[in-house]
């Protein structure tokens, strides 16, 4: 049994990924702005980082990689409520002014393979880097000096691409023109592994890469195992061995149903996959007992039981997939999405309580 009375988030987060004792499972969240916002109302003093020092969280964010053909978005039009805007990935949006949402996609500038070689992939090469090495550092020191785990985060190249061409292009590209795909997922990837190599060559040694990229929906990913495998999944295991060449374990979220792919996950070398999303299917009651050896599991907190408010009900939901997260040891806490503004401030501080009462070894 663990003798250590409280280890530092660094030890905890480690020995999470290694399935040794811990005091207790590791934390992290996300939020909308406009729950922040709701929550400063209703007597939040800070923002969203004072909210994560509440919650006593684990991790410490170094800064994202995200290429972009385009240094700016341009505003086109504009009324009360909504912009159109072009973006910085060349597709026009239109967005709400003074709240988050789902952005309406009008149309995608990166429509066919002529434009993406002669306009957008020069653009995405001759961009600087997505990340700032110089804050990058700051923010590594700062979480150094507070014993965090520390990662560095990005897209990767599915959802970069769709980003660029829109999901309903990209799915007809993977099975028209699947070399298209393939180069503009490469490319992305090359530039990310630039950014993040310009990070180590600052000097920063961080724990971790965690990879964003939603290749699933409610009932299934977005095209075959196969075409995964065939089309995505090799940039997927080079993102994952730099990781591991780094000395850093890699951590992939994808919202949706990703059971069928899990296998394919595991033999890119996924350390950890985030963040389990309940009504997609996604259970860690399933997951843990027959992958908890090789993959860590963070998240799987289901939002739309935290948005009910009701404390009986979230109770039964915190402490029914913590004891099954934990009993592999691999477990870290997070939603299984970011929290949304229907959750109160009440309610999340309820939350921490009961993540500290239920998350707790020994």
């Amino acid at each position: 049994m663990l003798t250590t009375a409280e280890l530092s988030s660094r030890e905890r987060v480690n020995r999470m990924f290694e399935r040794r004792d811990q005091d207790r499972a590791p934390r992290y969240e996300s939020f909308w702005s406009d729950t922040i916002e709701r929550w400063q109302k209703e007597g939040l003093n800070g923002d969203g980082d004072a909210v994560l020092n509440k919650l006593d969280a684990d991790l410490c964010d170094l800064g994202w990689s995200w290429p972009r053909p385009f240094a700016s978005e341009k505003l086109l039009e504009e009324d009360p409520q909504t912009k159109l805007v072009r973006d910085r990935d060349g597709k026009t949006v239109r967005l709400w002014k003074n709240r988050m949402g789902t952005p309406e996609h009008v149309s995608f500038g990166c429509d066919s393979r002529e434009q993406w070689e002669t306009v957008y992939q020069p653009a995405l090469l001759g961009s600087p880097r997505s990340i700032d090495a110089d804050k990058a550092a700051e923010s590594f020191a700062a979480g150094q000096a507070a014993q965090r785990w520390c990662f560095l985060a990005g897209v990767e190249g599915f959802e970069a691409t769709r980003a660029l061409m829109g999901d309903e292009i990209t799915l007809i590209a993977m099975v028209e023109d699947p070399e298209w795909v393939v180069d503009v997922s490469r490319t992305m990837t090359d530039l990310m592994i630039r950014d993040y190599q310009a990070i180590l060559d600052n000097g920063v040694r961080p724990d971790g890469l965690w990879t964003y990229g939603d290749m699933a929906y409610k009932n299934g990913t977005m095209c075959s195992p196969a075409m995964y495998r065939e089309l995505i999944w090799p940039d997927h295991k080079r993102l994952a061995d730099f990781a591991h060449q780094n000395r850093m374990k890699f951590i992939y979220h994808t919202d949706g149903d990703v059971n069928g792919v899990i296998d394919l996950y595991l033999e890119a070398g996924f350390d950890c996959l985030h963040p389990l999303e309940v009504k997609a299917g996604m259970d860690v009651h399933d997951l843990a007992p027959a992958y908890g050896e090789q993959l860590a599991f963070f998240g799987n907190i289901d939002i739309m039981v935290m948005a009910t408010n009701d404390l009986d009900l979230i109770e039964q939901e915190v402490a029914s997939r913590f004891a099954a997260g934990m009993a592999t040891r691999g477990y870290m806490y997070h939603s299984d999405h970011s929290v949304p503004p229907s959750v109160s401030w009440p309610t999340y501080r309820a939350i921490i309580d009961l993540i500290d009462r239920y998350g707790r070894y020994g």
